[in-house]
């Protein structure tokens, strides 16, 4: 059986850019951040039937530009360095969780590392540096973070 996030108390996150292709996305605040989530669905896999390796690298590569955004006071970063570390696989219908922290936030760089699970069971875990852009006017992208 497919999880349900909407049940759950996830709500969709508008697609935009890119991550209109690889998700759909799901978020949900949790505690001082957020948490973001992906049921697998059949074009997320490679092929040997389990969620392909890039997706996760995307999945992670948002999660942190996330949360170094939040982090930031919404200021725009671009990812530097990504490590990522594949520890189990995800497969169909699984619900994976991202969840981003600031290891150390510098005047122009941010360090971050993050998490995706499924349940209680890892799957791949990243850190890297975003570099923190010089903060431009202008309107809001749709899907931005109110």
């Amino acid at each position: 059986m497919t999880f349900n996030p909407e049940a759950a108390g996830w709500s969709r996150r508008p697609p935009v850019g890119f991550s209109g292709h690889t998700g759909p996305y799901w978020s949900r605040p949790e505690g001082d951040g957020w948490a973001y989530g992906l049921v697998v669905e059949p074009h997320h896999l490679n092929g040997h039937g389990i969620t392909h390796g890039g997706l996760l690298m995307t999945m992670l590569d948002n999660t942190l530009g996330l949360t170094a955004w939040y982090a930031t006071g919404q200021r725009p970063s671009v990812t530097m360095q990504l490590n990522t570390h594949f520890v189990a696989a995800a497969h169909p219908g699984e619900f994976l969780e991202a969840r981003g922290e600031v290891v150390r936030l510098a005047k122009s760089v941010i360090f971050l590392r993050g998490q995706l699970t499924v349940g209680d069971r890892l799957v791949a875990a990243a850190d890297g540096i975003w570099k923190v852009l010089a903060a431009r006017p202008g309107p809001r992208r749709e899907g931005d973070p109110a």
